[in-house]
């Protein structure tokens, strides 16, 4: 019988590859997105990239994309007024071969929303304070529910989901994953 030599691993170099193999991990979990970027507030009279509309100006959700290049929305991340206005916008840009760094979208499940009617439209507040928002990849969004955006019938995002549920059971509509969604899913609202 052949004996193994006793390889022995400090602690150190043991503790550095666990931390190495967790930040593969959650690096995965976040969709591949750089973790160090953080969204911005869109106040004030920012213009929507994709339609041009002012974006604290109508109600709904609203959404960021920030680019490894920035260059054409001048070193600042893409914004706009709605989240189907974010999909449009991401989808033709990754079509050029831009790459998405990150991607964030108004996450109800963290914001003092409130409902309306306008127009005989059910529509939900808008909220463009840095804080409102949520990686794509960690929401859920419902499409074809009764609530409306800026652009129409809108994706309403949510990181709870316990508050998708609740929106459901009351504006109907059918949720999925952020990240699934695709040209023909805007196409179908």
């Amino acid at each position: 019988m052949t004996e193994l030599p006793n390889r022995s691993v400090s602690r150190r170099r043991l503790l550095a590859g666990a931390a190495a193999g967790l930040s593969v991990g959650v690096a995965g979990c976040s969709g591949g997105e750089n973790a160090s970027i953080t969204p911005v507030s869109l106040d004030g009279e920012r213009a929507c990239d994709q339609c041009g509309m002012i974006i604290e100006d109508h109600p709904g959700p609203v959404g960021q994309i920030h680019f490894a290049d920035d260059e054409p929305e001048g070193g600042r991340p893409g914004q706009f007024c709605s989240s189907t206005c974010t999909y449009r916008y991401r989808f033709d840009a990754e079509a050029e071969g831009r790459t998405v760094e990150a991607a964030f979208l108004t996450d109800y499940s963290s914001v003092e929303y409130e409902v309306f009617t306008e127009g005989g439209d059910t529509q939900f507040s808008s909220h463009v304070e840095s804080e409102a928002f949520e990686r794509m990849p960690a929401l859920t969004v419902v499409a074809r529910s009764e609530v409306v955006g800026a652009m129409g019938p809108e994706l309403i995002p949510f990181s709870e989901e316990g508050d998708v549920t609740a929106f459901t059971d009351e504006y109907g509509g059918e949720p999925m994953p952020a990240t699934d969604v695709e040209r023909s899913t805007l196409e179908a609202l």
